[in-house]
């Protein structure tokens, strides 16, 4: 939904909606280039399937090891429970109504039916925001279709890459290859990346260095407009601490994060 909605805010302030691809532009972002007339994509760049997974407190829940009675959510994938049903009836050749009864009370068992409810409504509700988002631009309902078959359930794994060639030859969006905006675009990410600190694993030690607290900042999104640069930034006090976790025999030393602020602001320095 928040690239759907992004989509249609931007739609409200241009003529023309382009998107530029320099690296991943995976899932929610690929929705979004769904929605664009037109896309610049550099060779590196890849879009994937839109097939959305589903978090709920009623899903299966796996148990955290050496921390008793603590579990965390498993994400359901939503074309893993239709590739399920798929694989009895047509895999298994289960045709009479109690053997897919059956089949069906044992995924229950495992999933919650709440949870298997929310699975249909969104796998519906994923087709519809992407019908909707290139109806803004084609106006050919087959090749919609295709489009939409393709990045929900026709390439069967979320992590499935889609390159530029296979986005203009195969799904047919109106991807533009221009090697000289492309390489703008790639020297531009790698800026943010640099900002945002993209290809860096967040360590708390690190930032903390040979300090026993800091107050630090952590620059997380940008916005850049005519003459304007607005950034999403976090910041955070860090102390280092002594935990005594539970089951554990010695007192471990660990980090206490707290977030002070979290706003958007205009940062024309950036």
């Amino acid at each position: 939904m928040a690239g759907y909605g992004l989509v249609n805010l931007i739609r409200e302030f241009c003529d023309s909606f382009g998107v530029i691809v320099p690296f991943k532009a995976q899932s929610t972002a690929t929705l979004i280039a769904l929605g664009a007339d037109e896309i610049v994509m550099t060779k590196m760049g890849q879009l994937s399937p839109i097939d959305p997974s589903v978090i709920s407190p009623f899903g299966p829940q796996f148990q955290i090891p050496e921390q008793p009675g603590a579990a965390r959510p498993i994400p359901v994938n939503v074309e893993d429970v239709v590739s399920y049903l798929n694989l009895a009836r047509q895999g298994l050749d289960l045709k009479d109504e109690d053997s897919l009864v059956r089949v069906f009370d044992r995924l229950s068992q495992v999933v919650h039916p709440l949870t298997l409810g929310s699975v249909s409504r969104i796998r519906e509700q994923t087709s519809f925001l992407a019908n909707t988002l290139l109806n803004y631009h084609m106006k050919d309902p087959n090749k919609i279709r295709k489009i939409v078959d393709i990045i929900t359930k026709g390439r069967f794994s979320h992590d499935y890459l889609i390159g530029r060639k296979e986005a203009k030859d195969v799904l047919e969006l109106n991807v533009i290859e221009d090697e000289d905006t492309s390489n703008k675009a790639f020297e531009l990410y790698t800026e943010y990346d640099h900002i945002l600190q993209l290809s860096t694993p967040y360590n708390a030690e690190v930032v903390l260095g040979d300090n026993r607290t800091i107050t630090a900042d952590f620059n997380r999104a940008l916005i850049e407009s005519d003459n304007l640069t607005h950034v999403f930034r976090t910041t955070k006090k860090m102390d280092r601490v002594t935990l005594n976790p539970p089951q554990v025999p010695f007192p471990t030393a660990g980090v206490s994060e707290t977030v002070i602020q979290e706003q958007w602001l205009q940062d024309n320095n950036i």
